[in-house]
């Protein structure tokens, strides 16, 4: 344990503490010397003890008062945790669904390339069968010309 030598109200007080904790200890003593003197300019010299009492109360009023904002931004931090987690779904649902259609379109084009091929091929049939008609058409004119 260590000890940790103050002066609060113009008395001297020795405290004991954590080893390690000194330095805590006498940050804390200044705010509560700063908290009492805040009272006693306020208030006049209504005694140490009332003193005491209004800055104690003070103190406590502000460690509740703390106490419930951060209970509050702890809810707004759950509300906000929450709501993230929904958009992330959101986002993922949507990824997933963007990635079906991008697929089926995949799928689409695939199938209507193949089927312009499968009528190109067709079409270059139908072409050389009218080709080779016409060609039969002229060469039997050409022969019954000549006779």
């Amino acid at each position: 344990m260590a000890n940790v030598s103050i002066k609060f109200n113009g008395k001297e007080f020795l405290l004991s503490c954590e080893d390690g904790q000194e330095e805590h200890l006498e940050e804390l003593l200044i705010q509560i010397n700063k908290k009492f003197n805040e009272q006693k300019n306020n208030l006049g010299n209504l005694g140490e003890n009332k003193l005491l009492l209004i800055t104690a109360v003070k103190v406590m009023d502000e460690y509740y008062e703390t106490k419930k904002k951060v209970e509050q931004k702890k809810i707004e931090l759950r509300d906000l945790s929450n709501k993230f987690k929904e958009l992330k779904s959101l986002i993922y649902d949507y990824k997933d669904k963007k990635e079906f259609e991008i697929d089926e379109l995949k799928k689409k084009h695939s199938k209507l390339k193949s089927e312009i091929e499968l009528n190109q091929k067709n079409f270059e049939k139908l072409i050389d069968q009218a080709a080779d008609e016409i060609s039969t058409f002229v060469d039997k004119a050409n022969l019954e010309n000549l006779s």
